[in-house]
């Protein structure tokens, strides 16, 4: 088994992932006909017994338990409590462990500093203790995947903070980010400056990031919506969880809420497609953190065929050169041998 522990921080981190794990129960209602609780599920789902006052953990066992209740591997954070609320009170609340969730009621007031500087440090051992028992209920976690905005003072400056202390707690696991970066006019005055902090704590901390545009969501939003020329439909439902979906899981899609609906399906699914290799068995079945060790970060776009083993020949070599040359006077000073 290999575990993905979900950071969900923020407003916009909470419901983008509220609406990612909306997707990928119906991905698996469609696919798990049998309704049995298998390896791949149990990378982002734990099976329990809800009879207990703490529900009791059911063991994979090889894919022959069948479906009792879920909890999504996740752990909430925000610095009010409307949106968590909305999510506890919604039709996923009882996917979520309550022990799990840490908010505050004032906000961070569209600044990273508040967020990083004061909520961070406030909040830290709260949350190291919500994580702790995330990752207690893994048997081999493989990464966190923290999900968050860019512009925001709680997605940007508590999310900073919450990564480092990632690090520093767990600096063998990979850590993801999946960062909403604001738009140009975006209505927050402080958010530029916030994603340029934020930004570089991604730097420093971040194994893998995913970045969002949201300018780019926005156009691709209008695009759907636009109708077609010579049609009166709209183009694919990915923004709305269409009916063609709704249809093919049996089930129904949560309602839209908020203006951010559809742009918040899209950053979903793109993150549904990211994991289905871990979510799903089949030939292409991988770690979420196989792709941060594979590419070369500085290809050679156009490799001699035919290399030169001695680019600088001599143009007059020795005839006679000595069998025992004396060794060098040692490299310079100013030199610096690097292996990393």
């Amino acid at each position: 088994m290999r575990e993905v522990v979900t950071i969900q921080v923020g407003q916009c981190g909470n419901q983008i992932s509220w609406r990612f794990w909306d997707l990928v129960l119906r991905e698996h209602v469609q696919h798990n006909r049998l309704g049995l609780f298998d390896d791949s599920m149990s990378s982002f789902f734990r099976n329990v017994d809800t009879r207990h006052a703490d529900p009791l953990e059911i063991p994979v066992a090889g894919g022959q338990h069948p479906i009792s209740a879920l909890r999504a591997r996740a752990v909430l954070v925000d610095t009010e409590e409307g949106v968590v609320s909305q999510i506890l009170r919604g039709p996923l609340g009882d996917l979520f462990d309550r022990q799990q969730v840490l908010t505050d009621v004032s906000g961070a007031g569209n600044n990273w500093a508040h967020g990083s500087e004061v909520y961070g440090p406030q909040h830290r051992e709260a949350f190291l203790e919500c994580v702790r028992r995330a990752v207690g209920f893994c048997d081999s976690i493989q990464c966190f995947s923290l999900v968050h905005s860019m512009g925001g003072g709680t997605g940007s400056g508590l999310g900073s903070y919450l990564l480092s202390a990632l690090e520093d707690e767990y600096p063998q696991v990979r850590r993801f980010a999946t960062a909403a970066f604001p738009a140009a006019d975006d209505d927050v005055i402080t958010s530029p400056y916030n994603a340029v902090l934020a930004a570089h704590s991604l730097v420093q901390h971040a194994d893998c990031v995913f970045p969002v545009d949201n300018a780019a969501l926005i156009e691709l939003v209008n695009r759907v919506e636009r109708p077609q020329a010579g049609t009166e439909q709209r183009v694919g439902a990915i923004t709305e969880n269409g009916a063609g979906v709704r249809a093919a899981a049996g089930g129904r899609p949560v309602a839209p809420t908020h203006a951010f609906d559809a742009m918040n399906n899209l950053v979903a699914h793109m993150l549904a497609n990211l994991t289905a290799s871990v979510r799903f068995d089949g030939a292409l079945n991988t770690n979420l953190p196989t792709p941060t060790l594979t590419p070369d970060p500085d290809p050679d776009p156009d490799p001699d065929p035919n290399p030169n083993p001695n680019p600088n020949p001599d143009p007059n070599p020795d005839p006679n050169p000595d069998p025992n040359p004396s060794p060098g006077p040692g490299p310079s000073p100013h030199l610096t041998l690097s292996l990393t």
